[in-house]
């Protein structure tokens, strides 16, 4: 018997589709378990080009399939790797098409990070408490200030990018720069004094509290703490002066966000927050007062048709599930088509590599190898050769220096024999009769030489 296309009852006997076994398991998921805390290690980690990941967690005994979606991974504070032990807020689901039961992550951060997160958060709510984040004290920025307040390093990153915009977009507004750290432990107390200066000055029109991205630890002076940083929101919030907060990057997010008047997600954006573009400037407010009316009704009219259509389809049914099993469907034919493409990249590699070897074998290298062998062995032979010529001459030198020894008269000397000269002229003394006395001779000896005085000349009988 052929079950029908939904389900029907037959002695008591209900029959499902896959389809509808698959959507009515992932409600009762979805509706048991609610938002769950689950904490794990990262494996089989897949970055899709879509910006979603998918990855499994894991302990010592089971493990679980995940999938973050692109806004989500935005949030994240460093990339994820295989590896990392993470926290993370779930919704428990299934995979339709698949029946893959998995976890849809809401939240996720790094096992270790977690307790200063947390006291960020428990600030937070403390703060938000007390209305330091409520709207109604929130200030207007002006349109157009007469004076720029600029609360940061005077040797970061930031102040270059900020002058560099207001430069560029309305260089006729007059900048102040009250300098302060913003990084280490005497960063809290100078930001405090420096907004409270800005303030009394009276000079601004707006106040720029900025610095450059970085970790947690880094922008606690602006992540206020019970104990002693939690001045820096005060501060904040006790100025006149609207503030505009420019902390960190893109995904950065701080307690003086929540406070100032004004969030900017960069210092350059919180720059361009409060000038205006002064080419633009003119020709805005010329346009603005002629369109502003026609403007409202148009804009009125289209979100009140389409606040009627959004109505109309929320009632049939929620969209966002379904778009999340559509994202994972492109993801899986993005990931065919990426591997259709490498086996095609590795064929066309392997016709490479073939036509290398052919090139290889023509290669003039093996030729340059047995000349350069030829070279090396005729070297050796020179050395060889010369080594045995320095050895003839050398022999040949040692024996002429025997000779000379031999005839040498200092051979002579050594043994005890003394040469006589006149020292008047030189003359060597072989005979009594070449020396009178009163001469002065020199007397050569084996080791040095005497000067005497003849006194007496005995020649022989």
């Amino acid at each position: 018997m052929s079950p029908p296309n939904d389900d029907v009852v037959s002695d008591q006997v209900t029959f499902y589709t896959v389809s509808r076994l698959n959507r009515e398991t992932r409600a009762l998921l979805n509706a048991h378990f609610g938002l769950v805390w689950v904490q794990g290690e990262v494996s089989n980690l897949m970055i899709a080009a879509s910006g979603h990941c998918y990855f499994s967690l894991r302990d010592a005994e089971a493990q679980v399939r995940c999938a973050m979606f692109r806004g989500q991974a935005r949030a994240l504070t460093s990339p994820l790797q295989n590896g990392d032990e993470i926290l993370v807020k779930a919704q428990v689901s299934l995979y339709e098409p698949r029946g893959d039961y998995q976890l849809i992550i809401d939240y996720l951060e790094p096992i270790g990070d977690g307790a200063l997160r947390r006291a960020f958060d428990v600030l937070k709510q403390r703060l938000a408490a007390e209305g330091l984040f409520d709207a109604a004290h929130k200030k207007p920025i002006p349109i157009l200030p007469r004076c720029i307040g600029v609360i940061t390093s005077p040797t970061g990153a930031a102040i270059h990018d900020i002058l560099t915009v207001l430069k560029r977009r309305f260089p006729a507004i007059p900048v102040i720069v009250f300098p302060t750290k913003v990084q280490g432990p005497e960063a809290k107390g100078e930001i405090v004094e420096a907004l409270a200066a800005a303030d009394r000055s009276g000079l601004c029109d707006v106040l720029l509290l900025t610095r450059g991205g970085g970790s947690l630890e880094d922008l606690w002076p602006f992540n206020e703490w019970p104990f002693n940083e939690e001045s820096v929101a005060r501060a904040i919030h006790r100025c006149r002066t609207p503030v505009v907060s420019g902390v960190g990057h893109e995904v950065d997010f701080t307690i003086s966000d929540l406070v100032a008047d004004l969030r900017a997600p960069t210092p350059s954006a919180a720059a361009e927050a409060v000038s205006p573009d002064a080419r633009e400037f003119l020709s805005t407010c010329q346009r603005r007062e002629k369109n502003l009316r026609q403007r409202i009704i148009e804009v009125l009219q289209k979100h009140e048709q389409r606040l009627a259509f959004i109505g109309k389809r929320l009632e049939q049914a929620h969209p966002q599930k379904r778009i999340q099993t559509q994202v994972q469907r492109v993801d899986e034919l993005m990931l065919r088509l990426q591997r259709a493409m490498a086996a095609w990249v590795g064929q066309r590699n392997g016709q490479l590599d073939a036509q290398t070897h052919r090139l290889l074998r023509h290669h003039p290298g093996p030729t340059l190898i047995l000349l350069e062998s030829r070279r090396q062995s005729l070297d050796r032979r020179l050395h060889r050769d010369l080594a045995h010529s320095l050895d003839v001459h050398r022999a040949r030198l040692h024996a002429l220096e025997e000779r000379l020894t031999s005839v040498s008269p200092l051979a002579t000397l050594a043994r005890g024999y003394a040469a006589v000269m006149r020292v008047r002229d030189g003359l060597l003394v072989k005979s009594a009769q070449d020396i009178a006395p009163g001469d002065t001779t020199m007397t050569r000896l084996a080791q040095g030489s005497l000067t005497s005085t003849v006194e007496a000349v005995h020649p022989e009988p």
